[in-house]
């Protein structure tokens, strides 16, 4: 497997947008100075739109708080996604160990085999054209190459960032669908439904469900792993918890 031997866990409870950003950007800024990956599963504390790093905000702040939807910027690029109804992965690592397509495919391989003992029949995406433009669709309306889609519908968004030093990858695994609202807030058609796991399984399916999926999936690739305390990393987050709150990164044009 083309990531390091040495991996650690950190499952956080459901927190706020800014928070979610902040930790997994301190856990971006960990992987530069170490020789660990870490893997975490998380949750959102309210329904929560983020935007890619790069995408327009296409919305007014008010049009989202009005229906209690928190906004957040990403770090990473893509698409505006909802956060709700989810389970939400990050794996952060060193950049010299593995090539953006070849960690993605690691990872991929992790997601694919946690889908598999819930019982879903996931696969990547083929490309279907041209990559999907920043300011597109939604993340959920349509895959790129690579994506896990089910019966060619994204079960599972993701997105990439990195440098020369470390990468972060995180996505969103969907137990329902509360897409259609991303097109509410910017007055735009609705999208096709996404797939979800309560749909793929005729069942409702929950987040320690899936948590216990993913842990499972990841020592079965790597082995044992040890868990992170988020308290290591409560400098870190302090540090870039304010850009995320910042509505001029957050809501920038």
């Amino acid at each position: 497997m083309p990531l390091p031997t040495r991996w650690r866990l950190l499952v956080t409870p459901a927190d706020d947008g800014d928070r979610n950003m902040a930790i997994d950007h301190a856990l971006l800024d960990r992987a530069a100075h170490t020789d660990e990956a870490v893997f975490r599963i998380y949750a959102w504390a309210h329904p929560t739109l983020s935007l890619g790093m790069h995408e327009k905000a296409r919305l007014e702040p008010d049009a989202a708080a009005t229906r209690g939807i928190a906004v957040v910027r990403r770090p990473t690029g893509g698409r505006a996604l909802l956060h709700h109804r989810e389970v939400t992965y990050s794996v952060t690592a060193p950049a010299r160990d593995a090539s953006l397509r070849e960690s993605y495919d690691a990872i991929n391989a992790i997601l694919l085999d946690a889908l598999t003992r819930l019982g879903v029949p996931a696969a990547p995406a083929e490309r279907r054209g041209r990559p999907l433009a920043p300011d597109g669709a939604a993340c959920f309306a349509e895959p790129n190459v690579g994506e896990l889609v089910v019966d060619g519908r994204k079960l599972v968004g993701s997105a990439q960032r990195r440098d020369e030093h470390a990468f972060l990858q995180h996505g969103s695994i969907l137990l329902a669908d509360d897409q259609g609202l991303v097109a509410a807030l910017r007055g735009t058609t609705a999208p096709p439904p996404a797939a979800t796991l309560t749909q793929a399984l005729r069942r409702d399916v929950d987040f320690d469900e899936v948590r216990d999926a993913l842990i499972a999936a990841l020592e079965h690739a790597v082995g044992p792993v040890s868990t992170l305390a988020v308290g290591e990393l409560a400098p870190a987050i302090a540090r870039h918890v304010a850009t995320y709150r910042d509505p001029r990164w957050t809501f920038r044009r």
